[in-house]
C-alpha cells in the first residue's frame, strides 16, 4: 500500500470538506439565527461548532459502514480492489459533474428562520398599502432551545456527500485510513463552518462565497476523478 498516496487522498479531501463548508448553506443559518435571537458571538460559534460536529458524526457513520464492508471485500478480491476502488471514485466524479452540467451543481436547502425573514418582508408590504405609512415589523423570536435544536437538526441529518467517496479509496488502508480521514473531515468541517460564520459575523459578509456553492458539483468531480485515477495507476 502506498502511503503517499494516502496523504494525496487526505490533502484532497480536506479541501473538499472544507470548501464545502464554506458555502453558504453551513454558516449563513447560524447567522441568521443568531441575529434573530441577539445571541452573542461565542454563543453562536459554540452553536456553529456543535452542529459541524454532528455533521461530521454522521457522514463518519456512512464512512464507518463503507470500510466494514470494503474491508471484507478487500480480502476476497485482493489485487482488482484498487481498480474497483478507483472505478467507483470516477463514476462519483462523473456523477458530480453531470450534475454541474445539468445545471444541478448545487442543493438549495431551507434555512431555519428563512420563512420568518420572508414573511417579515411581506408582511412589511402588506401594512405600507393598508396603513399608507411605513411599518416595520420585528420577528418575535423563538425559544433558544428550539432554534439551537432546528440548526443540529438542519446540519445532521444532512451529511457530507461529497466526503463519503473518500471513505471508499481509504477502505484499503483499513481503520488507520479511517481514522485519518474522519480527523481530516472533523477539522475541515468545524474550522471551515466556524471561520465563515466569525468573518461574516465580524463584518465580512460581502466576501464572494457563492461562486463555491454554484460550481460545488465541478470541484468535487474534477477531485474525485483525480483521486480516483491517482488510485488505479499506483495502487498495485
Amino acid at each position: 500500500m502506498n502511503q503517499a498516496v494516502l496523504t494525496t487522498i487526505a490533502v484532497t479531501g480536506f479541501g473538499v470538506a472544507f470548501f464545502h463548508a464554506a458555502i453558504p448553506t453551513h454558516w449563513l443559518p447560524f447567522v441568521l439565527t443568531s441575529r434573530v435571537q441577539k445571541w452573542s458571538r461565542p454563543k453562536t460559534i459554540a452553536v456553529t461548532a456543535l452542529a459541524g460536529t454532528g455533521h461530521v458524526l454522521v457522514t463518519a457513520a456512512l464512512g464507518l459502514a463503507i470500510t466494514l464492508f470494503g474491508s471484507a471485500l478487500s480480502g476476497s478480491i485482493g489485487e482488482w480492489f484498487p481498480r474497483i476502488a478507483g472505478g467507483a471514485l470516477l463514476l462519483f466524479g462523473l456523477y458530480y459533474l453531470s450534475r454541474q452540467v445539468l445545471g444541478k451543481g448545487h442543493v438549495h436547502f431551507h434555512y431555519p428562520h428563512e420563512h420568518l425573514h420572508e414573511h417579515q418582508h411581506e408582511h412589511g408590504h402588506e401594512h405600507d398599502h393598508v396603513h399608507d405609512h411605513p411599518h416595520e415589523y420585528h420577528p418575535r423570536r423563538t425559544s433558544d432551545r428550539a432554534a439551537i435544536l432546528s440548526l443540529l437538526a438542519f446540519l445532521t441529518f444532512s451529511p457530507c456527500e461529497g466526503f463519503v467517496p473518500f471513505y471508499v479509496s481509504g477502505i484499503r488502508y483499513g481503520w488507520a485510513g479511517f481514522a485519518v480521514l474522519t480527523a481530516v473531515l472533523s477539522v475541515a468541517t468545524v474550522a471551515g463552518m466556524v471561520i465563515f460564520t466569525s468573518l461574516t459575523l465580524a463584518g465580512l459578509s460581502k466576501i464572494k462565497l457563492g461562486v463555491l456553492e454554484k460550481y460545488e458539483s465541478a470541484l468535487m468531480g474534477v477531485l474525485l476523478c483525480a483521486v480516483g485515477i491517482l488510485i488505479i495507476v499506483f495502487e498495485r
